[in-house]
Order: structure tokens, then C-alpha cells, then sequence
């Protein structure tokens, strides 16, 4: 049978008309800093954020029958969209800075997946309303582009709970998935508002304090100055910084309970738990290694393994870094956040699962027959299904790595310096050694937005999608059995 049929494709666009027209809304946002600071960069918002909110207006209104939402069709949606999203934010960076449009998907996607990486030399000049359309698409994207629209546009119910599923989020903080979406959001904003305040008060301007606050807790570390956050060389500024990335990466999920239980669940959470261990194993390693642990050292930690990709040292200071440093990075970038948060990286949840999973299997091999225990995390069974799929995950993961690492390699970068900002980018995480500028390949740009692409959304969707693809171009029609049969002379 053929893997996507013409009605299936109907129920994809359909949806899809839903986000895109959400896109569309967003990009018009801008153009108020536009207005405010008298730039005349609005109308290269309005021209594609019109297109996108009539193609979406055509595609969900026309066909309004085609609602029965698969897993498929919603995993299709969410590779699509992403896409989407950075294709039309790629026309607004073209038709304002007048830059390559393959810098420009470049940036957006950068922006979109929380990837934080820029290919701007100074982004100091760019225009207000520029560098917000980047903090805005990093804090949407840090909740997920799905979650956000299909949370406000799309009705609830089993299509909402689908396309909440193919963003690679499983956590129901209420029965409905309706009210789950409006909790996160609502739990998002609250500590959005909490971090801008808290920045004022700490005596940064209004715009620097929207716009570092978007991009903290959203873990995306996409900067509006050029030095990141070590412009402002304020200690109070670091640690409201490092307080965000931490909420950022931990579950929406143990917000909630957090929240219930005035506190007191917080360390409950195995996640959390092994964020906060992890973070001081790290911490004690690089004072071992570096004599001395400076708020520097610390905040790039905390920046690694939330994936947010703030940076407080300049480059050629990161340069300096020795192997064993950047090593602990990368294996920090590597792991991520906590599942059903803001974060990248293969995530814990998927870590503590495959690792206790190894453990519990060489235990079942030693002990007698019917005498091992089944797995439990946090007083819950862990059953083989969550293993494997933990297991294949991270496989894929490093399988991608490999394939863009190689690639790096034959263009002749350094295989250390290569390996830690691929690292990055499939953990769209943003913090590099100076290989991805403005003077990459442009064959390796591609391959990078594709790799943030996949990283963001956890591999799978993208494949959905690409299989899709494939069995479209590769579908034949079977004949039928009849007209396969061959005529037997008959016998005399």
C-alpha cells in the first residue's frame, strides 16, 4: 500500500494551514519595535507574513473535511512547519539586511530550533526589530512551534494530542491535552515576565531585558550583542542568567507540581536530580583542571548542559580551552536538559533510561532464572519498549553527528574543533570554537540547518517525512492479479 495517499497529504495541508497562518501572525510582531524606533523595516515583515497567512488561510479553510490526524500526518506537520517557519523568517532577513538567502535560512533555523548560532559579524548593527524577530523566534521556538499554534489555532482532542507527541513532548500535566498546552504556556510566560523584571531591576535596559530574557529561558543563547552576555559584566546579570537556563531546562512538568507543592517535589524529580549532579561533577573536574573555578567556568557549565549556548568569555578565550575541557563540554551539550522542557541535546530522561537499562540487563544475565526485579525509575516500571526506544535514539543521534563531523573533516577542519561545534548544533546548543561563521561553505550551512532541524525535533519526524517523500517518488501501481496471469495455449 502506499505509504502517503492523496487524502493523507489533504489532511497534512490542512493542518498545516493552521501554522502557517500562526507564522504569519508572529512576523507581523516586529514591525511594532519597527515603529517604535522609526525603522523602516516593516514592510519586509508584511510581505511574508501575508503569504503565509494566505496560504494557511486557503489550505484550512478549504479543506476544513480532511480533520483525522494521524501520528504520521502529525509528525509530517511538525517537520513541515519548522521548515516553513524558517523559510519565511529567511525572506524577512533577505529582503531587510539584504544578506545570502542561504544565510538568512541559516539564521532563522538557528533561531527557530534555540540553536543560537549567528553568522553575523556584528549583530550591534543590526535593526531593533531584527534582533527581536530572533529572540521571539527563539522563545516560540523553545516551547515548539506545534505546541504553541495547535495550543491556540487547532481545536483539542486527539489531533492536538498527536502533534503535542510529534514534537517529541509526552508529559501531561492536565487530563486534557488542551488544558496541558494552556498550563505550559501559562507556566512559560509567568517566568518570562519574572525574568525581565528581574533584569530591570538588575539595570538593564527594557528592550536588552526582553530580549535576554527570551532568549534564557527559551535555552537558546541567541545574543543581541556581540560579546553575549559578558557585554554586560555584571555578576548579579550572570547568576539571573544561570537561575533561567535551569528553569528552562527542567520538565514543564515538575513546574506544575513545583508549583502544587509549594517546592517541595523539586528534588523528587530524578532529572533535576541529575542536573544538579552532573553540573557539580563537571564543576569539580574543571577546578582540578583549572586551579580555580571562575563565575566563567560555572556559567559556561550551566550554558552547555541546558543547551542554551550563553557565552560570558570571548572566543579567543574559549580557544584557549585545552582538549579535556572542551571534551566535558561537548559530553555536556550531548546529554541536554529534561524531557518536556526548553532544552536539546539527547535529553536525560533518555540517558538515565539507557544506562540503568544496560545495568538492569547484565544483572538479569547474572542472576538466577526469575529472580531479577523489574526496572523502576522514580517508583515507575520501565518497561523494554522505553529502553530500546531510549537506546535507538541515542544511537541515531551520534550516527548523525558522525556523518556531519566527516564532512567537516573533508573539508579540512580540525577534528576536535569540528567535532565540538557539530555537537552543538545537533544539540542546538550554540556554542562554538569559531568554525560555524559567516565564511562556512555554503554546502556545510546546508547540512548544518538540516542537522539543526533533525536535533530540534529528535530525528524521527524528519525521517517520517523523508520516507514520505521517498515512497512518493518510488510508488508504482500494482497491476492486477488478472492482468499479471499469463494465457496458456490451450491444450489439443
Amino acid at each position: 500500500m502506499r505509504y502517503l495517499t492523496k487524502k493523507d497529504l489533504l489532511i497534512i495541508s490542512h493542518n498545516l494551514g493552521y501554522i502557517f497562518q500562526g507564522i504569519g501572525l508572529v512576523l507581523l510582531l516586529p514591525i511594532i519595535i519597527a515603529l517604535i524606533y522609526n525603522e523602516n523595516t516593516y514592510l519586509s515583515f508584511v510581505l511574508p507574513s501575508l503569504v503565509s497567512i494566505g496560504v494557511g488561510t486557503i489550505l484550512a479553510h478549504e479543506l476544513k473535511n480532511y480533520t483525522n490526524l494521524k501520528l504520521k500526518h502529525a509528525m509530517i506537520v511538525s517537520a513541515l512547519a519548522w521548515l516553513w517557519a524558517s523559510l519565511i523568517g529567511a525572506f524577512v532577513l533577505s529582503l531587510s539586511m539584504h544578506i545570502s538567502f542561504v544565510n538568512a535560512f541559516f539564521e532563522n533555523m538557528s533561531a527557530w530550533t534555540g540553536s543560537g548560532f549567528t553568522l553575523f559579524n556584528n549583530v550591534e548593527i543590526l535593526p531593533y526589530s531584527i534582533l527581536f524577530l530572533r529572540s521571539l523566534e527563539q522563545w516560540i521556538g523553545g516551547l515548539g512551534i506545534i505546541v504553541v499554534f495547535a495550543g491556540t489555532l487547532i481545536r483539542g482532542g486527539t489531533n492536538a494530542n498527536k502533534l503535542y507527541l510529534s514534537e517529541g513532548r509526552e508529559d501531561k500535566i492536565r487530563p486534557s491535552m488542551a488544558n496541558t498546552i494552556k498550563k505550559i504556556f501559562k507556566i512559560y510566560l509567568i517566568y518570562t515576565i519574572m525574568g525581565i523584571i528581574a533584569y530591570v531591576i538588575a539595570g538593564l535596559p527594557i528592550f536588552d531585558s526582553i530580549n535576554l530574557t527570551f532568549t534564557s529561558i527559551a535555552t537558546g543563547g541567541m545574543s543581541i550583542k556581540n560579546a553575549n552576555v559578558g557585554f554586560y559584566n555584571n555578576n548579579l546579570v550572570y547568576i539571573i542568567t544561570m537561575i533561567i537556563m535551569i528553569l528552562g531546562a527542567t520538565s514543564f512538568a515538575v513546574h506544575s507540581r513545583v508549583i502544587k507543592t509549594k517546592g517541595k517535589s523539586l528534588l523528587k524529580d530524578i532529572q533535576f536530580k541529575y542536573l544538579l549532579i552532573v553540573t557539580a561533577i563537571v564543576t569539580l573536574i574543571l577546578f582540578i583542571i583549572c586551579k580555580s573555578v571562575p563565575i566563567g567556568i560555572i556559567f559556561h557549565v550551566i550554558s552547555a548542559i541546558t543547551t542554551t549556548g550563553a557565552s560570558i568569555l570571548p572566543t579567543s578565550e574559549v580557544l584557549t580551552w585545552n582538549g579535556a575541557t572542551l571534551t566535558l563540554l561537548f559530553v555536556l551539550m550531548l546529554i541536554g536538559g529534561s524531557t518536556g522542557s526548553t532544552s536539546g541535546g539527547i535529553k536525560l530522561s533518555k540517558v538515565i533510561i539507557s544506562f540503568k537499562g544496560i545495568a538492569h540487563n547484565i544483572k538479569s544475565i547474572i542472576a538466577p532464572e526469575k529472580r531479577t526485579k523489574p526496572l523502576k525509575i522514580s517508583d515507575k516500571v520501565v518497561k523494554d519498549k522505553q529502553i530500546k526506544d531510549a537506546s535507538l535514539f541515542i544511537f541515531m543521534h551520534f550516527i548523525l553527528i558522525a556523518i556531519v563531523w566527516f564532512l567537516f573533516i573533508l573539508y579540512g577542519y580540525s577534528p576536535l574543533d569540528s567535532l565540538f561545534d557539530v555537537i552543538s548544533a545537533q544539540s542546538n546548543t550554540g556554542l562554538s570554537v569559531g568554525i560555524i561563521t559567516n565564511g562556512l561553505p555554503d554546502f556545510l550551512k546546508v547540512v548544518l540547518i538540516i542537522q539543526m532541524w533533525m536535533g530540534r525535533l529528535e530525528i524521527i519526524p524528519v525521517l517520517v517525512l523523508f520516507n514520505g517523500i521517498f515512497e512518493i517518488f518510488r510508488f508504482k501501481p500494482k497491476t492486477k492479479k488478472s492482468e499479471r496471469r499469463k494465457v496458456r495455449p490451450k491444450s489439443k
